[in-house]
């Protein structure tokens, strides 16, 4: 039993799957179990194809890019598969309104063709390539079209989730084609005017035949309909966990533009003396850059900026400054290195070398002994994702260890593209 503790010890460092054989006495069922767990459980342990729904200019591709961006954060291999992109390469670019009418025979058979390719792709990255989640964008706007995803993934024991994005304002799919249609490889070269009419008479097109998720007769199926962005939703057959997780995450996303600011706290006495974590007070040069981003917040001019901080006094005093609504969360708190708090890397090395060693080795999975791995962060982090999808303006206060969690969500590639502009405010105020 000694021995045993023992390597229970060394092994649960970090948040990998414990692999060792127990001896077969004195252990039950339970206690196996436990040892053999992840510290951070999968999601699902079924591949999944989640496959949108809706007529062009609904932001089915944004809430595509979203989805896929939201499931790798939490750990699950992801990717999109636009069939647009198919398209293109297949037939090319710059195809006229006429290309999507549902009785220009030609054209159906290769958007279909390009559809069953996108499948198959589908199908290889869950099946042979260690994928867990697979985001089909596409209209797939008709019963027959929805058949066809179902028959490639049902027989091969792929779950399918729909999501359609259902929108009857005008102003609302007038701003989504001017915002993002209009630029697209489709249009390249073409006069605005010119693309948003012909982008218009194809949105007619797709409307001819169009066959929204039906209670009635899709109630054997799991879909969530989201009405006017936020309006409202409507779901059926919601089956485990991620499937509730992904409703969730819709009914929390927005597409209103507003500006995250995160902002890491002031210069602290540890960081002064090159110790990690504790629960300092701000340097002198930490109280400077305080005020001065006091001044650099002023000069933005942001109506109702929320100011966000964890529940260290670092934090909290780098925020002391700023006028405003101020909260502190928890889950911003930094990452707890447990028993290497206060410590300089220097003497960790020295007290805990085999330590210093494993977090070289994965430095996202390693976990400090009675502490936590980023990973840990990033778990806890979700409820503050969720609630900077549905905030405007924030100035997000927290510590180098969360910040890095935070923007591995934010992707900061797609800012065009992402109506939650991100700023990062630095030590340079300085």
């Amino acid at each position: 039993a000694f021995k045993m503790a023992k390597h229970v010890q060394q092994t649960r460092r970090t948040s990998l799957p414990i692999t060792f054989d127990p001896p077969q006495f004195g252990l039950d069922t339970c206690a196996t179990s436990f040892l053999r767990a992840p510290h951070c459980p999968p999601v699902t342990r079924s591949p999944i194809c989640i496959a949108l729904v809706g007529l062009p200019a609904r932001g089915k591709t944004y809430i595509a890019k979203k989805l896929g961006r939201y499931l790798n954060w939490i750990g699950l291999n992801t990717r999109v598969f636009n069939v647009g992109e198919y398209r293109r390469k297949a037939v090319g670019a710059k195809q006229s309104y006429d290309f999507f009418n549902p009785k220009n025979k030609e054209a159906q058979d290769a958007r279909v063709k390009c559809a069953v390719e996108a499948l198959k792709d589908v199908q290889d990255f869950l099946l042979r390539e260690g994928g867990q989640a697979a985001v089909f964008d596409a209209t797939n706007s008709t019963v027959e079209r929805r058949k066809l995803i179902l028959d490639h993934c049902i027989p091969q024991c792929i779950k399918v989730f729909f999501i359609e994005s259902i929108c009857d304002d005008p102003e609302l799919i007038d701003e989504n084609i001017k915002a993002v249609k209009v630029s697209s490889p489709d249009y390249a070269g073409i006069n605005t005017d010119e693309a948003i009419e012909d982008f218009k008479k194809r949105i007619h097109m797709y409307t001819d035949a169009y066959q929204s998720l039906d209670i009635e007769r899709d109630k054997d199926l799991s879909w969530v309909k989201i009405y006017n962005v936020k309006q409202r939703y409507e779901a059926n057959m919601i089956e485990g966990h991620l499937q509730a997780r992904l409703v969730y995450y819709l009914m929390n996303i927005h597409i209103r533009h507003r500006s995250i600011y995160l902002c890491r706290h002031g210069e602290s006495v540890c960081n002064l003396y090159g110790r990690i974590g504790g629960d300092s007070d701000l340097s002198d040069r930490g109280q400077e850059f305080a005020q001065k981003l006091k001044q650099f917040i002023d000069k933005q001019k942001i109506n109702g900026l929320k100011i966000w901080t964890s529940q260290l006094k670092r934090t909290i005093q780098t925020a002391s400054y700023l006028p405003g609504q101020h909260e502190q969360w928890r889950a911003l708190n930094e990452l707890d290195v447990g028993d290497c708090e206060a410590l300089t890397y220097e003497q960790i090395q020295e007290k805990f070398p085999s330590e210093f060693a494993l977090r070289d080795q994965d430095k996202y999975r390693y976990r400090y002994p009675r502490g936590e791995s980023y990973e840990d962060v990033v778990h806890r982090l979700e409820p503050v994702i969720m609630e900077l999808e549905r905030r405007d303006n924030v100035l997000v206060i927290c510590h180098q260890a969360v910040m890095r969690c935070i923007l591995t969500y934010i992707d900061t590639d797609t800012l065009v593209e992402n109506p939650m502009k991100m700023w990062y405010i630095g030590w340079n105020l300085l």
